[in-house]
């Protein structure tokens, strides 16, 4: 196996982890607000999946939501199927970790989701976020249509301007059709509710959307 000099570096789909057949077993009922985390969902719901660096502080932010049914935190975006916490932590998984939004299109929009993603991280940091780097860590919208992804891209494109007004560099944010989404470990779901005072290494920089 290769060992990558830099957990900040895509490993190729060669260099991945091979992974396993068998899905993480989790419990299908949410932590906080007891709905379902795992299809079947509503006929209603809605999904998109956001990375804002670590998953921990993402699924929380988004479940405080009002219109959000439902939240679970995963692994995408990378070559090992059904990879496990610390197989993603060695970089070579190449999986970002993510938080799958379940949401109700009729109470918030998803306009509004895609402000707070932005508002809630600093999207121009490539294969990091704040202290946690590695590719696990990168911004990123994985939507589940056409619609969402065009959505995504505008809205990319009209907060670029307005970073650049304050100064910062160009957004990293990667943007494209949702690839499979891995349920993380149960430990993982809706681990700030869970574990209080634990890590948030969410890092906003105060400029609205």
């Amino acid at each position: 196996m290769t060992i990558l000099n830099s957990k900040e570096r895509m490993p190729t789909e060669q260099e991945a982890l091979r992974g396993r057949d068998t899905p993480m077993l989790i419990s299908p009922m949410h932590y906080v607000n007891g709905n379902l985390i795992q299809p079947p969902l509503p006929d209603n719901i809605e999904k998109i999946i956001f990375g804002l660096g670590c998953f921990w502080g993402t699924e929380r932010t988004f479940w405080q939501v009002d219109g959000v049914y439902s939240t679970a935190v995963g692994y995408a975006a990378g070559f090992t199927p059904n990879a496990t916490y610390e197989e993603v932590c060695t970089g070579l998984t190449g999986h970002n970790e993510v938080v799958l939004v379940m949401f109700d299109p009729t109470k918030i929009s998803f306009e509004k989701l895609l402000a707070l993603f932005w508002e809630s991280h600093n999207p121009t940091q490539g294969m990091r976020q704040g202290n946690d780097k590695g590719t696990q860590y990168r911004s990123g919208i994985y939507a589940y249509s056409t619609q969402q992804l065009g959505a995504a891209e505008k809205s990319k494109q009209f907060y670029a301007t307005k970073l650049s007004e304050a100064g910062y560099g160009h957004i990293t944010t990667e943007i494209m059709l949702a690839p499979e989404f891995y349920y993380a470990e149960d430990f993982h779901q809706q681990y700030l509710a869970k574990n209080p005072r634990g890590y948030c290494g969410l890092e906003r920089i105060g400029i609205k959307f």
